[in-house]
C-alpha cells in the first residue's frame, strides 16, 4: 500500500506552481498532435473491421495496411510500415540498417555514441561472428555532440572523409547525461547534411514522438523508426514497432524483415489490431500526461538538490527526466520505490542485474501492463557513475506524481 506523506505531498504541490505555464504548453502541443492524429484516422475512414486479424502468410491484411496508413500520415512521408512482428525500438532500428547497408558501406552517427542495446548491432561481440555490422564489412564511425549541440564542423568533415550512406541520429538521450534533441536542431543538421551528401537520413525517434507538433520527417528525414512499446502505442498495444519514410527505403527493409522475395505482404497477426488503432490514437495524451512528469520531477528533484536533465526552462523532446544520484543506493532505493508504485508487480525487490544488448548492470523498474513499455511509469539505470537514473513514462499524470511522491521519500529519510 502506498501511504502519502503529507509534508512531501505539500511540498511537491508548491512545485507545481512552477510548472504550471510550461503545462499550458504541453497541452498545446497535445492539442495539435491530437488534431492530427484524427484527421490520419479519417482520412483512411478507419472502420470496426479494420480491427481483424489475419492468420498464416497474412496476405490481404487490411488492419495491417490501414495502421501502417495512419503512421504515414501521421508522420508525413511516403510510406510506413507497423507490425506487432517488431518486438521492440532495437529490432527495428536493426532491420533498418541491414535492409538499407551492404559491405563496404558505412553508417555515419552525428549524435554520438547511440543506445547500449545498439553497440552489438554495430561492433558485435569480439572473437564472434554474431552478424553485426562490422561481421558484414559495414563500416561506423561518429561525430560526439559538442555539449548538447551537433557539432557541425566535425559532421562536415566526416561526411567528405566517410562518404557515409545513413547519417544517423537519436533523438533521445539513451543512458547519456544530455538533453534529447530538438526538431529545430534536427532541422538545422539536416539542411547542413544535405549541402555535402546524398546519403539517407535515419532518426531513431524512440521516446521523442509526439514530444513537439513536429516529427524529423516533417524537416527532412529520410526515415524515423521507433517502438509501439514507447510514445506511439499509448501504453495498449502490446508489442510491435514502426519504420516511416520514403517507399524505396521501406521497401528495402521490408525485404529484411520477411524476405526480399515477399516483404511488407507477408505476415499475420491473428489477434487483431485493435489495440494498435487505439493506442495511437490515445498517444498524444498519454505522451503529454509523461511530459507533465517529466518537468514536476525536475523541479521537485532540483529544489531537493539533484542535477536534473532537462531542466524547467528546456525544450522537451522526449519523455525521459535524468536524475543524477552520485549514489549508488539513492538509484536502487529511487527505481524500487517507482517500483513500489506500480500498479504490477508492485511487492517485487529489485535488484541490478544483467539485461541482453547492455554492457553494465542495470537496474529497472517497470511495474507496466505491457512487459518493458516505457510509456508507462518506469524508471532504470546503469550501474555505472554518476549512478543516473531515468524517469520515464506514466499513462496519467497523477499516477506518475504518486510514484514521485513515494519515490522521493526514500530520499529524505
Amino acid at each position: 500500500m502506498i501511504k502519502i506523506d503529507n509534508d512531501i505531498l505539500n511540498f511537491i504541490n508548491d512545485c507545481e506552481k512552477d510548472c504550471l505555464i510550461k503545462f499550458q504548453e504541453i497541452e498545446a502541443i497535445e492539442f495539435h498532435n491530437q488534431l492530427k492524429v484524427l484527421n490520419a484516422f479519417n482520412k483512411n475512414h478507419i472502420q470496426a473491421y479494420h480491427f481483424i486479424g489475419s492468420s498464416g502468410y497474412g496476405h490481404n491484411d487490411i488492419g495491417k495496411e490501414k495502421i501502417s496508413d495512419i503512421f504515414k500520415d501521421i508522420f508525413n512521408t511516403e510510406s510506413a510500415f507497423v507490425s506487432p512482428l517488431i518486438s521492440c525500438g532495437t529490432e527495428a532500428i536493426s532491420q533498418t540498417l541491414f535492409g538499407i547497408l551492404r559491405p563496404n558501406d558505412c553508417m555515419l552517427s552525428i549524435s554520438g555514441t547511440p543506445y547500449d542495446t545498439l553497440k552489438q548491432v554495430i561492433w558485435g561481440v569480439e572473437g564472434k561472428n554474431i552478424g553485426s555490422l562490422k561481421d558484414y564489412n559495414i563500416g561506423y564511425y561518429e561525430v560526439p555532440l559538442k555539449g548538447d549541440e551537433f557539432d557541425e564542423p566535425e559532421i562536415v568533415k566526416a561526411i567528405l572523409k566517410y562518404n557515409p550512406k545513413i547519417v544517423y541520429i537519436q533523438r533521445s538521450r539513451g543512458y547519456s547525461l544530455r538533453n534529447a534533441l530538438s526538431i529545430k536542431q534536427i532541422e538545422d543538421i539536416i539542411k547542413t547534411v544535405r549541402n555535402h551528401t546524398k546519403a539517407y537520413i535515419v532518426v531513431d525517434n524512440c521516446y521523442g514522438e509526439f514530444t513537439e507538433e513536429k516529427e524529423p520527417t516533417d524537416v527532412g528525414a529520410d526515415l524515423v523508426v521507433g517502438s509501439l512499446l514507447k510514445n506511439m502505442g499509448g501504453g495498449i498495444a502490446p508489442t510491435g514497432g514502426y519504420i516511416a519514410g520514403k517507399q524505396e527505403l521501406i521497401e528495402l527493409i521490408s525485404y529484411k524483415l520477411t524476405s526480399p522475395a515477399l516483404g511488407v505482404d507477408t505476415g499475420s497477426y491473428e489477434a487483431g489490431y485493435k489495440s494498435f488503432f487505439q493506442g495511437v490514437f490515445l498517444s498524444p495524451h498519454v505522451v503529454a500526461q509523461a511530459k507533465k512528469l517529466v518537468v514536476l520531477a525536475s523541479v521537485v528533484l532540483s529544489k531537493l538538490g539533484y542535477d536534473t536533465v532537462p531542466k524547467l526552462t528546456d525544450n522537451i523532446s522526449d519523455i525521459v527526466c535524468c536524475i543524477k544520484f552520485n549514489d549508488k543506493n539513492k538509484l536502487i532505493n529511487f527505481t524500487r520505490a517507482i517500483q513500489q508504485a506500480s500498479a504490477i508487480d508492485s511487492d517485487s525487490v529489485l535488484e541490478a542485474g544483467e539485461m541482453d544488448g547492455y554492457e553494465d548492470l542495470i537496474i529497472m523498474a517497470s511495474g507496466s501492463f505491457n512487459q518493458g513499455s516505457s510509456i508507462e511509469l518506469s524508471c532504470d539505470g546503469p550501474m555505472r557513475e554518476p549512478y543516473a537514473g531515468y524517469l520515464q513514462g506514466c499513462l496519467s499524470y497523477q499516477h506518475g506524481k504518486i510514484g514521485l511522491i513515494n519515490a522521493i521519500k526514500t530520499l529524505i529519510r
